[in-house]
């Protein structure tokens, strides 16, 4: 949202709203119990990056191909692997 209102010229509503969903962004994960922040951390950017074909697909109206989704696909898989792997 904030690209939106700095780049595309948006109302400033855009920039005010999309800062403080940022802020949520950065505060959200200090709130996971997982004991390792680094893998928490990883995981999340994952999920950002289906969000964010998501978000052109929904917003930008840019339609995501197969390569796309086998790639939120395999996002999936890892983040998937490095929160729930067993370990000792």
């Amino acid at each position: 949202m904030v690209w939106l209102w700095l780049r595309e010229g948006a109302s400033y509503w855009y920039g005010i709203i999309g800062s403080l969903i940022l802020v949520l962004y950065g505060v959200i994960p200090t709130l996971q119990s997982f004991p390792s922040f680094g893998r928490v951390y990883a995981a999340y950017g994952g999920v950002f990056i289906i969000l964010a074909v998501l978000w052109g697909w929904g917003i930008d109206k840019k339609t995501p191909d197969f390569y796309d989704w086998l790639g939120c696909v395999i996002c999936l898989i890892g983040v998937s692997v490095m929160l729930w792997a067993p370990r000792s």
